[in-house]
């Protein structure tokens, strides 16, 4: 698990004052090229790390070698927490060494770098095939979640409407590359996604804190099951070449499940979204590729596409 190696590496070069990329790899079992690759993340994000080139160089801490972690910046323990909270839900040594490491940090860094760890949740579970960029209101956002502060956010409707929204950031959630904001608003938790927001302003209210029993990664559980149902209204069932699988299963994410395999090589598999146009959307693009074995409705809604692409591109 990343977020492990990445606190394990920080201890090692707090206690050896200089490592190389090799040394991290054969301490930590890893190859040389994983143990670049999370040196170089704990460097971008903030914690002091750096590099030096040449025969007796490597990776060190700025200042040199320290035996604890109170030496890190307020801002330095968030980074490092930030990346490594992720993780803990399903690692509970992980869970003890963060809570090991706070205790480590002066007073007034706890309360900040607690927040950091439960301020992200990831969840790679797909609902699609969608693109892995960073958003650049993330930053901004996870200050806000850390310190606690309110945000006015510019946010666009499914329907293209913007509405501005004053609310009190509680977590945030990388769903496979997809980043949500749980949030508290007048009418009660609210999830925003972060590729509708154009604007995402920090201001220096203090935000509302969520409910006592508040736990981010339950909250998302619950957001997650929601939607589940909302978007498993309607289902087919298709027939696609065994090969094709993992293309569909791209595709629908985990509304694509296989149910058995004919003799021919192909799989019949059942698709779920939230209305049979939906559906038929998705599966237009496959052409003769897939066959839709039931609803008729579903085979309705693909033949009313076929005969409005055929109106539009065929022969005059």
């Amino acid at each position: 698990m990343r977020a492990d190696r990445l606190v394990a590496t920080l201890l090692l070069m707090q206690a050896r004052g200089r490592v190389t990329a090799a040394e991290v790899a054969d301490e930590l079992e890893v190859s040389v090229a994983t143990a670049r690759r999370d040196l170089e993340a704990l460097s971008t994000a903030g914690v002091p790390v750096y590099s030096q080139p040449g025969r007796g160089g490597g990776w060190s801490l700025v200042g040199g070698a320290r035996t604890d972690l109170t030496g890190l910046t307020a801002a330095e323990a968030r980074a490092l927490f930030l990346l490594a909270g992720p993780a803990t839900s399903g690692a509970p040594a992980l869970r003890s060494a963060l809570r090991k490491l706070v205790q480590a940090l002066p007073g007034p860094f706890r309360e900040d770098v607690e927040a950091a760890a439960g301020a992200v949740v990831v969840d790679t579970a797909r609902w699609g095939e969608h693109e892995r960029a960073r958003p650049e209101l993330l930053d901004a956002l996870e200050d806000a979640v850390v310190r606690r502060r309110k945000v006015e956010l510019d946010y666009e409707s499914r329907q293209g409407a913007v509405t501005q929204r004053l609310v009190d950031p509680w977590g945030l959630v990388d769903k496979d590359g997809v980043w949500y904001l749980v949030a508290g608003t007048a009418h009660g938790q609210r999830t925003f996604r972060l590729d509708r927001m154009s604007a995402a302003t920090r201001t220096d209210d203090p935000a509302a804190p969520p409910p006592a029993d508040f736990e981010l990664a339950r909250a998302w559980d619950r957001v997650v099951d929601e939607s589940e149902q909302r978007r498993s209204l309607r289902s087919a069932t298709v027939l696609v070449a065994e090969r094709l699988l993992p293309v569909l299963r791209r595709q629908f994410g985990r509304h694509c499940e296989p149910l058995d395999t004919l003799g021919d090589g192909r799989v019949r598999v059942r698709v779920t979204a939230h209305m049979d146009l939906s559906i038929a959307e998705q599966l237009a693009g496959w052409g003769a590729a897939a066959e839709v074995l039931e609803p008729d409705t579903v085979k309705r809604e693909l033949a009313r596409l076929g005969a409005e692409l055929v109106d539009r591109y065929g022969p005059r």
